[in-house]
C-alpha cells in the first residue's frame, strides 16, 4: 500500500524513466512490447477469473468474455500502432529544398489511469486504457479501484512479467495501491505527469478534471463520468414492434444488474394508446426480473438513495418493479414515470441512477419531444428506435440528436460496446470532459499523443517514422500524397 507522498515521487520518477525508455522505441518494437504483454494476460489461469468473480460478483461467463475482450485489446492496439496510423508521418519538401518540414506524433508523457470498478479487466488495470497509452509510447501508474485490488495485482502482476520478458524497464508500468484519495490527487498533480485516464462517476470525475487544470502546467484529463443514454421510441416503430421492443429494452437496462455506462435509464415516447401499451409490456418485463447482486456496498447505497429521492418527486410515479430478493447487497429493478413537462423543469430527473433503474417519459406531441431533447446534456449514446418512415417525418429530431451523443444508434439498444475502428466511445460534457476522443477502440491512442515538427533536420537524425528510407514501411503523406 502507497502511504505518503515520498513514496508517489519515487514510482512518478520510475515511470518517467519507463516514458523515456518507450520514446526510444519505434511503433515495431511498443508492438512487439504489448503482443508480449498480451500474451502474459492471456496465460493467467482461472485463478484471474475465480478471483474477480469474488471481489464483484460478476459472472463467470461475463468475466471469461471481458477478459477475452482485454487481451484483444492489447493486440488489436499493438497492430494498430504497428501500421504507422497513429504516427501520422507528414513530409513536405520542396523541390529547390528551401522547405524540409517532417511532423509526427508522439507520447505525451507519464500517463495516470485510475480502474474502473464495473469493468474490473475492460477498463482497469490492463484494459484500453493502458494498453492505449503504452501504445502511444507512454508509461503507465494505474491507481487500483479498491472494490477488486487482488483481481487488479493479479494483472499487474502479468503486465511486469510481459515488460521483464520483453526487456523493458519496469517503470513502463506501476501498480498504485491506496484507498487514500490524498494520493490519487498527488499523482494528478505531480510535475512528471502529462495525463489521466478516468472511468466513473461525474463526482469522482470532474474533481480530478479539476485537479489537472488547476496545476501550474495543466494536463488533459480524459474522464468518462457516466450518461443516461436516452431511448427515443418514435410511432411508426412502436406500432409495429411493442412486444418485442419492450422485451429488448428491459433486457438492456437490467443487465448486469444495470451497472454499464450505456446503460438507457431514460425511455422516452409520444403519448398516446401505443405508449400505454408499451408501459403494459414493460412492467410484464421487469416484474419477472429478480434482484441481482451490484459491485459493492457503496454503488448498492448511492442507487437505493437516488431513487429513493425520486419518488418523492412531484410528477413522478412508479410503474412497476423487479422481484425483490431480500439478499443483501442485491438491487431490485424498478421503472418509473413522468411528463415530459416535468422533466423540463426538473433537470434532475435527467442525471444518472447507476443501476437497474429506467425512467419512461411521456410527451404530449413531437414538440416537446424535440424540446426534451435540445435539453438533455452530453450523452455516451443515444438511440432513435425509428422505421425509415419515421426518419423521413422527423428529420429534425435527427439533426438535434447528432449534438447531443458520441455514439448515435438506429434501433437497438446501447448496451454491448463493440472494440473496432469506427466505435466512439465518449461524448459531450457531462459525459466525458472531451468529446473529441474515445476510450474504445484503436483510437483511444489519440488521447495520449502530440505532434511535432521537425524543420530542416539530416536524415539520419530523424525518428525512423520520419527518414527518407522509410525503414518501419509505414504509410506517410509525402506532399500532400499517400505513400510507403
Amino acid at each position: 500500500m502507497i502511504q505518503n507522498e515520498k513514496e508517489i515521487n519515487a514510482i512518478v520518477h520510475q515511470a518517467e524513466g519507463g516514458f523515456q525508455f518507450l520514446q526510444q522505441s519505434n511503433v515495431i518494437e511498443r508492438a512487439e512490447l504489448m503482443h508480449t504483454i498480451a500474451n502474459e494476460i492471456e496465460a493467467i489461469g482461472k485463478v484471474l477469473i475465480e478471483t474477480a468473480h469474488l471481489e464483484t460478483a460478476l459472472p463467470i461467463a461475463r468475466l471469461e468474455g471481458e477478459k477475452a475482450r482485454m487481451v484483444n485489446q492489447w493486440r488489436m492496439y499493438a497492430d494498430a500502432i504497428h501500421t504507422g496510423l497513429y504516427s501520422e508521418a507528414r513530409i513536405d519538401k520542396s523541390a529547390d529544398g528551401r522547405i524540409d518540414l517532417r511532423k509526427y506524433n508522439k507520447g505525451l508523457g507519464p500517463v495516470v489511469v485510475f480502474g474502473a470498478s464495473n469493468f474490473p479487466f475492460a477498463f482497469s488495470t490492463a484494459g484500453g486504457d493502458t494498453a492505449s497509452a503504452v501504445g502511444a509510447g507512454c508509461s503507465v501508474i494505474v491507481k487500483a479501484h479498491p472494490a477488486h485490488v487482488k483481481t487488479s495485482q493479479l494483472m499487474a502482476d502479468a503486465i511486469h512479467r510481459g515488460i521483464l520478458k520483453y526487456g523493458a524497464p519496469a517503470g513502463v508500468f506501476s501498480h498504485v495501491r491506496s484507498d487514500s484519495f490524498a494520493i490519487g490527487a498527488q499523482l494528478v498533480q505531480h510535475p512528471l505527469i502529462k495525463a489521466v485516464a478516468f472511468t466513473g462517476s461525474f463526482a469522482g470525475g470532474k474533481t480530478l478534471y479539476d485537479l489537472g487544470q488547476s496545476r501550474p502546467d495543466p494536463i488533459p484529463v480524459f474522464a468518462e463520468m457516466g450518461s443516461i443514454n436516452p431511448v427515443f421510441v418514435l410511432p411508426d416503430y412502436l406500432e409495429n414492434n411493442l412486444h418485442a421492443f419492450a422485451k429488448q429494452y428491459i433486457g438492456s437496462l437490467v443487465l448486469g444488474v444495470g451497472q454499464f455506462c450505456t446503460n438507457p435509464g431514460v425511455l422516452i415516447g409520444l403519448e398516446g394508446e401505443n405508449l400505454d401499451a408499451l408501459k403494459i409490456h414493460l412492467k410484464k418485463e421487469i416484474q419477472t426480473i429478480p434482484g441481482g447482486k451490484m459491485l459493492h456496498r457503496g454503488i448498492l447505497e448511492s442507487y437505493d438513495r437516488l431513487r429513493s429521492e425520486r419518488i418523492q418527486w412531484d410528477g413522478v410515479r412508479i410503474l412497476a418493479e423487479g422481484e425483490d430478493s431480500m439478499q443483501e447487497g442485491f438491487a431490485q429493478a424498478m421503472l418509473m414515470e413522468a411528463d415530459a413537462a416535468q422533466v423540463l423543469i426538473n433537470p434532475l430527473l435527467l442525471e444518472e441512477v447507476f443501476g437497474p433503474f429506467g425512467l419512461v417519459v411521456s410527451c404530449t406531441d413531437i414538440d416537446e419531444m424535440t424540446s426534451l431533447m435540445k435539453h438533455l446534456p452530453g450523452q455516451i449514446s443515444l438511440t432513435l428506435a425509428a422505421s425509415a418512415d419515421d426518419m423521413r417525418k422527423y428529420q429534425a429530431l435527427f439533426t438535434v440528436a447528432q449534438d447531443k451523443c458520441g455514439r448515435l444508434l438506429f434501433q437497438g439498444m446501447p448496451t454491448g460496446v463493440e472494440v473496432r475502428y469506427a466505435m466512439q466511445h465518449g461524448g459531450p460534457f457531462p459525459a466525458t470532459t472531451d468529446s473529441r476522443f474515445t476510450s474504445v477502440g484503436p483510437d483511444a491512442i489519440k488521447r495520449f499523443l502530440r505532434p511535432i515538427s521537425f524543420q530542416n533536420w539530416p536524415n539520419e537524425f530523424l525518428p525512423k517514422e520520419l527518414q527518407d528510407s522509410n525503414p518501419l514501411q509505414i504509410k506517410r503523406l509525402i506532399n500532400q500524397d499517400w505513400a510507403t
